[in-house]
């Protein structure tokens, strides 16, 4: 497998993701879905959880769209709650696996297969958005994911959504000593790209930097109301990927914003150009 930082446009992204997402689904949610569990609503690898966090406010009656869902234990969770949950994910195989639990649960998650740069759901139909390290990451263009979100919104609706913290691009993605030594420019905007054996790209994850995502979200119409920087909780040793005890007790590994719609428009919803 070729390894890159190197330019790839949105539909090369896209395609990428989809593909292997669909491929991954399968070990992806046999390695984490306990951690995740069926209806939790876990933000992060470091395993700040909701129901005590309260990121999101009072959600019981409230309509939400998850984005970048999953198998849905977000959404599930939600749902527990008294909310009214919609999912969207890129990927039909973590869609699959939502269906699965559902069936099991014995509960209904509404789920739609779509794009995060174009929703399809019509201006302000939902009254707050959430995404726990889904979709942002993996676009091209998270001005778009982010207008988009705006749009589906009603006015002063919230939108919070994890992400890898920015500052983690300097390090090595290395759970172990290693990754305590940063060896790359944080600057450096350049997208992770992994190659099939074709040199088409078959993976691709973008980095931001802080000022980035707050430029982003701003620029969307949206106003940064919070920002946690979650800290590795004590006794908490699992690792998951470049996340582990070592690593956490000194480095952040994850950024969650939260966002509100303005509450009066001052210009038309704008879909984000395909």
């Amino acid at each position: 497998m070729d390894v890159g930082r190197r330019p790839v446009s949105r539909s090369q992204t896209s395609r990428a993701n989809r593909g292997w997402w669909d491929g991954a689904a399968d070990d992806y949610q046999a390695e984490h879905g306990g951690f995740l569990r069926d209806d939790g609503f876990v933000w992060c690898p470091e395993g700040l959880d909701e129901a005590g966090a309260r990121l999101l406010g009072e959600v019981a009656g409230r309509r939400i769209l998850e984005i970048g869902c999953g198998a849905g234990q977000c959404g599930r969770w939600l749902l527990g709650q008294g909310a009214t949950v919609v999912g969207a994910d890129l990927s039909h195989r973590q869609l699959q696996h939502s269906r699965r639990i559902d069936m099991a649960a014995g509960v209904r998650l509404p789920v739609v297969q779509a794009d995060a740069e174009t929703l399809p759901f019509a201006d302000g139909s939902f009254d707050l958005a959430c995404s726990a390290y889904g979709a942002l990451p993996f676009v091209a263009d998270a001005a778009a994911v982010l207008a988009e979100v705006r749009r589906v919104l009603r006015p002063g609706g919230r939108f919070v959504f994890s992400v890898s913290h920015p500052v983690r691009w300097a390090f090595p993605d290395d759970p172990g000593p290693r990754g305590l030594t940063a060896d790359r420019p944080y600057f450096d905007r350049s997208p992770y790209v992994e190659y099939d054996d074709e040199g088409e790209p078959s993976y691709v994850e973008h980095h931001r930097t802080m000022g980035d995502w707050v430029g982003l979200i701003t620029g969307a119409g949206l106003t940064l109301t919070g920002l946690t920087e979650p800290e590795w909780p004590p006794g908490h040793d699992r690792a998951w990927g470049g996340w582990s005890p070592l690593r956490g007790r000194l480095l952040p590994g994850t950024a969650i914003f939260q966002c509100t719609a303005p509450f009066q428009s001052t210009a038309p919803f704008q879909r984000a150009a395909s």
